[in-house]
């Protein structure tokens, strides 16, 4: 994972995890790995693991059960809310780039509407190997 200076890395490891937990690279209900295991892997000091996955507690991502570990929440809801939150943001920021460029609504809605044909068919080809 690659860090910006832009914001606290505790910052951005929570946007991470929360990303894991929407595409189900952390399943909802799964055990997380342990702070010093995520902390190597991702070449970070383990308090800012620490603090990270606290801030996913206190969102109601994860729970922390004293003698079994720290768990991806169960609540198919609050991961579905979270889904929307960052395809809202990521949709916030599409709109935002693209009237910069000063794009009208009809011509960034034709854009998306290719690029996500365009992510079908690259889908569909995948799928049947054919990529």
């Amino acid at each position: 994972m690659q860090f910006d200076t832009a914001s606290p890395i505790w910052v951005q490891l929570v946007a991470e995890f929360s990303r894991r937990i929407v595409v189900g690279d952390w399943a909802a209900g799964a055990r997380v790995a342990g702070v010093r295991e995520l902390a190597v892997d991702l070449g970070v000091n383990p308090n800012t693991i620490q603090r990270a996955l606290a801030e996913l507690e206190r969102q109601g991502l994860a729970r922390s059960e004293r003698t079994a570990g720290r768990f991806v929440t169960s609540d198919e809801d609050r991961i579905n809310a979270l889904r929307a939150e960052l395809a809202r943001e990521a949709a916030d920021d599409f709109v935002s780039r693209a009237r910069g460029f000063g794009m009208q609504r009809t011509q960034a809605r034709a854009l998306i509407d290719e690029r996500w044909d365009q992510h079908d068919h690259d889908y569909d080809q995948t799928e049947t190997g054919r990529a």
